[in-house]
């Protein structure tokens, strides 16, 4: 019971424990999004240079095999049993570089999967097959 000459308290929200809770929370994030940073190297100052570019582009060799079967690298035709020296010849000293392969729809399997197979013949070469979307 109360009695009635005590004095009403107010109602107090102790807001401490909330504040603990999102510091936490924000410290997680902060230290989360660190980690996900991708760092190339050390942090330098870098020289300027009048023919410098901005990212160094993967080397990009295209195949394309047409509806007849006739199979051509980078718009030149080619016989599929050549092609792996000819990309060989292409890449040269470049380790990133890019083979796309683009075969129409109605080429059968076996004529795409032999220029594939003579793709990965090729140390260095990264194999990929142009799609469009539906």
């Amino acid at each position: 019971m109360r009695l009635p000459d005590e004095p009403d308290i107010p109602a107090q929200i102790n807001i401490v424990p909330m504040i603990d809770v999102i510091f936490a929370i924000l410290t997680f994030f902060i230290m989360s999004t660190l980690f996900l940073t991708r760092s190339e190297g050390l942090p330098v100052n870098l020289p300027k240079a009048a023919t410098a570019r901005q990212q160094q582009v993967p080397t990009k060799i295209t195949i394309t095999v047409d509806d007849k079967g006739a199979v051509s690298l980078n718009r030149q035709p080619i016989v599929v049993d050549a092609i792996a020296e000819q990309v060989r010849d292409l890449i040269g000293s470049s380790p990133e570089t890019l083979v796309v392969i683009n075969a129409d729809a109605n080429v059968g399997h076996g004529k795409v999967v032999a220029v594939m197979d003579q793709v990965r013949q090729v140390k260095g070469a990264k194999l990929a097959i142009a799609t469009q979307k539906k």
